[in-house]
């Protein structure tokens, strides 16, 4: 026996499995009818009855007949996600608030954003070492400071930006544009099964359901819709972030632009919002101010030197290095000493994690 909350479930995702409705139409049958299970057994005419469903009621009645709910819950229910509708008490309390939330969301992993605040975090897929390094580092000090990052899990900044928060032991979510039986794009798999054991991973697309290019203008309003605000690290004039911020916008979100490079293509679309009246962001403080009523101390924010004691030598060492990668042997004739008394500092500043090296032997500040 189905308790209430659990048929509502059932029957919202056999309706979610016909993907010619979408939630506005699935929203529109569950408040007409009342609930999903009449919604699911309402006759061809009772359909028509739905200002939004007139012309579709036909296809609805012989679409469902190719489908059996139980099936797709087995399904469901083998796959280890969890189902979560509207009222359930897991489901995102922001993004409730949307006109037209999601009627249902999938998930693996835990979902838990009320306690918290949350930022989300985009950009360019074919990003730059600059925005890379810039979404990673903001991701770290806003998990410092209490706040869940929330990204999309693509290439590029929002990988970045999953990561900076894991390295620093953030919650962090991730919404996908496909069905979470596919990991998207394949070559984050690995970073899917950390999100998912640290966080959660979630989509409103039902199982099965492939990447296609439509879906993810509608997975951005998830992004921003379960976020405070939206932080845009790097993005193209024609960039799919931009279509995360103006959503944000919308939903009445808090939009931040990191400046970069005036020569640069993937700077093009961030100078646009800053001239349009996002935030400039420059460091975490910029966006905690915005969304936080208590703002941590400063010193929290720079993870560079929390608790962390450095020689007269590895503070030399750290003025030289600068935030985008410098090869050792610039490091070494900007010192002006010897490689032997570089190597040893050098390293002891990649234990504290200060810098990092990247490949070609290119050393970075964090």
């Amino acid at each position: 026996m189905k308790t209430a909350e659990q048929e509502n479930l059932f029957y919202l995702n056999a309706l979610n499995c016909l993907p010619f409705l979408g939630p506005r139409r699935i929203t529109a049958l569950a408040e007409h009818f009342a609930s999903p299970r009449k919604a699911w057994e309402a006759s061809e005419e009772e359909l028509r009855s739905v200002e939004s469903l007139h012309s579709f009621a036909g296809r609805l009645v012989r679409e469902r007949e190719k489908l059996d709910p139980e099936l797709e819950w087995e399904r469901l229910e083998k796959s280890g996600l969890n189902c979560l509708g509207v009222d359930s008490s897991a489901y995102p309390p922001l993004l409730r608030q949307l006109s037209c939330p999601p009627p249902v969301l999938y998930c693996r992993g835990h979902l838990d954003l009320e306690d918290s605040p949350a930022v989300a975090i985009v950009g360019s897929r074919r990003s730059t070492f600059y925005g890379k390094e810039v979404a990673h580092r903001l991701a770290g000090e806003l998990s410092s400071a209490g706040v869940s990052i929330i990204s999309g899990m693509a290439l590029g900044i929002d990988t970045a930006a999953h990561r900076g928060c894991l390295d620093h032991n953030g919650y962090t979510v991730a919404v996908l544009g496909c069905g979470l039986d596919h990991c998207y794009p394949p070559g984050n798999s690995d970073l899917m099964e950390q999100i998912a054991a640290a966080g959660a991973v979630i989509s409103e697309f039902p199982l099965g359901t492939k990447p296609l290019p439509g879906h993810f203008p509608q997975r951005n309003r998830i992004i921003s819709g379960i976020s405070l605000g939206t932080v845009v690290v790097e993005a193209t004039a024609k960039s799919g972030s931009l279509i995360t911020a103006d959503m944000a916008l919308e939903q009445n979100r808090e939009v931040f632009a990191v400046p970069g490079n005036i020569g640069s293509p993937y700077s093009r679309g961030c100078h646009q919002l800053i001239k349009e009246g996002a935030h400039l962001v420059e460091s975490a403080a910029d966006i905690l101010k915005e969304i936080l009523v208590e703002q941590p101390a400063e010193e929290q924010l720079s993870l560079q030197t929390a608790g962390l004691d450095f020689s007269g030598a590895e503070k030399a060492l750290l003025a030289i290095i600068p935030y985008q990668p410098m090869h050792i042997d610039d490091i070494v004739q900007a010192s002006k000493s010897p490689a032997s008394e570089v190597i040893t500092p050098l390293l002891s500043l990649e234990l504290k994690q200060a810098v990092r090296q990247t490949p070609g032997k290119y050393f970075c500040r964090i």
